[in-house]
C-alpha cells in the first residue's frame, strides 16, 4: 500500500499521508510527495492540493529508522522546494503534531490550517542539529525573527492557537479538519494568492538584538552547541537572500550531524523512546488505573497528587489528621496557583485539578482506589503502619507502591496480603515537575502490576526506569558515590568553589555542593546517623562535620558556603575553612575540566557497579536516571555514554 494516495473533490486534490505511526518523512513518503507535486500540477482539473494526514498527527519529523544512513533522494530541502514551486497552491492541514521536517513541509506549502490542539515546532536543536530544510529560513519569513529565535533555538512547539497569532498558520478550526481545510482553499481561489514564503521579506533586527540574544540562548544552552549554531542561521536568514541563508543552514546541518553532541543526543532520544516500553513486558497488559490515593500530603505528597491530576487521575488524599489535611490541600493548591501564574493552566483548569482531589483522614474512602502511593515520612515503622492500614481498606487487587527513597521496599511490604501487587515507585522532587520515575519491584511483584507501573509512568509524561533493590536505588546511589568523591578531592586541597564550578562548566546546574546547600545537609547526615545507630560502619564525613557544627545549608544561612540574609548567592567560607582545616592533608592541583572529568568518571564507575550487580538493566537506563534525576547534561548523553560505558 501506497503511503501517499490521492482523491479529488471537485477542483481540489486531497492528498493524504500514511506512513504509521506518526507518519515520518521516510524516502517513501519523500518520493510519494515528489511523485504527487508532478502528477497534481499535469492535471488541468486540479486547481488547489490539501495536504491532509491520517493517523493520530500530521508529520512528526524524520524517519528515525533513517538515522545514521547515508541520505536518498528525494533530499527534504528539495522536496519543500518542489511543493512551494508547485503550479497549485497546497493547504497544509494540521492535525497532532507537525515537528521538525513536518514543519518545513508544511511552511513549503502556500497556507497552513490546522485543528485545535495541533502544535508545531521545530526540535532539531534537541538532537544536537539545526533544521535542515528551511525552517531556520522560512520560520522568520512567517513569524518575525523574534518569535523564530524562540521557536528555533528552544526546540519547544507551540500549539494552534499561538501558533496563528504568530502567523505560523493561517486558521486554526475546532473540528472536522479535512472539511474546513477544502473550504479553506475553495475561498483562496476567489482571492489573489499570497507570495510563496521564500520571497516574503523579513526584517533584519540591529546587531545589539543579536548580541542579547546570543547571551540569553548561550545560558539557556548550558554549553549545548545547537542552539548558538542555529541562532546563527537565524541571523543569517535575516540579513542575506534565501538562497544563501538556505545554503548556510544546510551546511550547518551537515556539520552538526556527525558531532559528539548530536550523537549524544540520539542516544538519549532513543533510549526516551524505548523506556515507557521495556521488551520484557511485551505481551502483558496493566491493570486499568482510573483512581488513585496518595497517603501524606507533604511536598512529595501533594507533588504525586498534582501530577496524578495532571493526567487527569481523580484523586484521594489522605492524611493523619485534619491539620495535616489543611496543610496538604494548601500545598497543592500551591502548586496549581503557581502554575496559573506562569501561564501553565487557566484558574478553571487549576480548579478542575482541585475539584478532582478529595480529602479524608479515613483510609476506607481508598476502597475502590487502583493504585495508592505512600508517601509518608522515611522511617520504616511509619512505612510499615500505613501499609498495614492500607491492607485492610483497599481492594485485594488493588497495586499498593511505596515512594521510599533509601529505605528496602521488601521490609516496608513484609506481611502484606498479596505482595504481588506491591511495587517502588521513587517519584523526584518536586515530583509534578521531575520527569524520572524509578520502579522498583519487590520479587514478589507481579509482572502485571510492573507492567501498571510502567503504564502510570506513560500516562504522568514520565521517563520510567526499572531498579533493582539497593541502598538508594540506582540515582541516590550514584549520588552518594558522587558526593563521596567530590568530598575526597577537598580533603586533598582542592577547592569547593573550584568543584562546583567545575560541574557547571561540564554543564551541570549546580556543583555537588551548592546542591546539598540547596536540598539540606541534614538529610543525608540523618541518613548516615540512622545507618550508624542500626550498627553499620558508616565513616565520618566532611558533611557530618558541618551539621554538627549549625550548618545545614541555605536554611541556616550556612553550610558549605555562606548566604547573607534574603541572599541565596554562595560565599566562600572562612568557618567552614577552619572546621575543615585539620582534614584537608594536601593541596592538590587540578584544573576544572579534570576536576569534571574526575566525578563523572566516578559516577560511571558506580553506574558499571549497578550493572554487574543487576540493579540496572542497561547502561542508557543509568544515563536517563542521571538526566532526568540530577540535571546531568542531556547533550553529554549522561556519564555512562561520556565515559564509553555504552554496553
Amino acid at each position: 500500500m501506497s503511503v501517499v494516495s490521492i482523491t479529488r473533490e471537485g477542483e481540489i486534490a486531497v492528498v493524504t499521508i500514511d506512513n504509521p505511526p506518526v507518519n515520518a518523512l521516510s524516502q517513501a513518503l519523500r518520493q510519494g510527495l515528489w511523485d504527487a507535486v508532478a502528477s497534481l500540477d499535469a492535471d488541468p482539473q486540479v486547481r488547489a492540493v490539501v495536504l491532509v494526514c491520517a493517523g493520530r498527527t500530521f508529520i512528526a519529523g524524520a524517519d528515525v529508522t533513517e538515522f545514521g544512513k547515508p541520505p536518498q533522494a528525494p533530499h527534504l530541502p528539495d522536496l519543500v522546494d518542489r511543493i512551494e514551486g508547485a503550479q497549485k497552491p497546497w493547504v497544509a492541514a494540521i492535525h497532532g503534531s507537525a515537528l521538525g521536517g513536518g514543519f518545513e513541509v508544511a511552511m513549503g506549502c502556500r497556507f497552513r490550517v490546522a485543528v485545535e490542539g495541533a502544535s508545531v515546532g521545530l526540535p532539531e536543536v534537541s538532537l544536537g542539529i539545526v533544521p535542515g530544510a528551511s525552517g531556520a529560513v522560512r520560520t522568520p519569513r512567517l513569524a518575525g525573527v523574534e518569535a523564530a529565535v524562540e521557536l528555533v533555538t528552544s526546540g519547544k512547539p507551540v500549539k494552534a492557537a499561538k501558533a496563528l497569532s504568530l502567523g505560523l498558520v493561517d486558521a486554526v478550526f475546532a473540528d472536522d479538519l479535512q472539511a474546513h481545510a477544502l473550504a479553506f482553499a475553495r475561498d483562496a481561489l476567489t482571492r489573489d494568492l499570497p507570495p510563496p514564503v521564500s520571497v516574503r521579506s523579513v526584517t533584519a533586527p540591529d546587531p545589539g538584538f543579536w548580541d542579547e540574544k546570543r547571551k540569553a540562548v548561550a545560558k539557556a544552552a548550558k554549553g549545548a552547541e545547537a542552539p548558538l549554531r542555529a541562532l546563527d542561521c537565524l541571523r543569517k536568514a535575516s540579513e542575506a537572500p534565501f538562497a544563501e541563508a538556505l545554503a548556510h543552514e544546510r551546511q550547518t546541518f551537515l556539520d552538526l550531524r556527525g558531532s559528539d553532541q548530536a550523537a549524544a543526543l540520539r542516544h538519549v532520544f532513543f533510549a526516551e523512546r524505548a523506556a515507557p516500553r521495556p521488551a520484557h513486558l511485551t505481551g502483558v497488559d496493566p491493570l486499568p488505573l482510573r483512581s488513585a490515593g496518595v497517603i501524606g500530603g507533604g511536598t512529595m505528597g501533594a507533588g504525586i497528587a498534582a501530577t496524578l491530576r495532571d493526567a487527569g487521575i481523580p484523586v484521594t488524599l489522605i492524611e493523619r489528621d485534619d491539620e495535616a489535611l489543611k496543610r496538604g490541600m494548601a500545598t497543592l493548591r500551591a502548586i496549581f496557583e503557581g502554575a496559573v501564574k506562569r501561564g501553565k493552566l487557566t484558574e478553571a483548569q487549576a480548579q478542575d485539578r482541585m475539584a478532582g482531589v478529595t480529602a479524608t483522614t479515613d483510609y476506607a474512602a481508598l476502597s475502590d482506589a487502583d493504585l495508592v502511593i505512600e508517601a509518608v515520612f522515611e522511617e520504616i515503622g511509619v512505612k510499615r503502619a500505613v501499609f498495614y492500614q492500607l491492607a485492610a481498606a483497599c481492594r485485594p487487587d488493588a497495586v499498593l507502591a511505596t515512594n521510599t527513597s533509601y529505605l528496602d521496599p521488601r521490609l516496608i511490604a513484609e506481611g502484606l496480603p498479596n505482595p504481588g501487587r506491591f511495587i517502588g515507585l521513587h517519584f523526584f522532587s518536586p515530583a509534578n515537575v521531575m520527569r524520572l520515575l524509578e520502579i522498583v519491584p519487590v520479587p514478589e511483584t507481579s509482572d502485571r502490576t510492573l507492567a501498571t507501573g510502567f503504564a502510570l509512568g506513560r500516562m504522568l509524561n514520565k521517563i520510567p526506569v526499572q531498579s533493582g533493590i539497593c541502598e538508594g536505588f540506582i540515582g541516590n546511589r550514584i549520588l552518594k558515590r558522587y558526593r563521596t568523591s567530590a568530598e575526597a578531592l577537598v580533603r586533598k586541597g582542592i577547592a569547593i568553589a573550584d568543584i562546583d564550578a567545575a560541574m557547571r562548566d561540564y554543564g551541570l546546574a549546580m556543583g555537588p555542593f551548592e546542591a546539598q546547600d540547596l536540598g539540606g545537609l541534614d538529610i543525608a547526615y540523618l541518613q548516615r546517623e540512622g545507618a550508624r545507630a542500626a550498627g553499620q560502619d558508616v565513616p565520618e564525613t566532611l558533611g557530618d562535620v558541618l551539621v554538627r557544627a549549625g550548618r545545614k545549608g541555605q536554611k541556616t544561612g550556612g553550610g558549605w558556603y555562606d548566604y547573607a540574609p534574603g541572599d541565596r548567592k554562595p560565599q566562600p567560607s572562612a568557618t567552614v575553612a577552619d572546621l575543615l582545616a585539620e582534614r584537608i592533608s594536601t593541596r592538590a592541583a587540578m584544573d576544572r575540566d579534570a576536576i569534571a572529568r574526575h566525578l563523572v568518571a566516578e559516577m560511571a564507575a558506580e553506574g558499571q557497579a549497578i550493572l554487574d550487580e543487576g540493579i540496572a538493566a542497561k547502561a542508557s537506563d543509568i544515563d536517563l536516571v542521571e538526566i532526568h534525576g540530577y540535571g546531568f547534561p542531556r547533550w553529554r548523553g549522561g556519564p555512562m555514554w561520556a565515559t564509553g560505558h555504552r554496553g
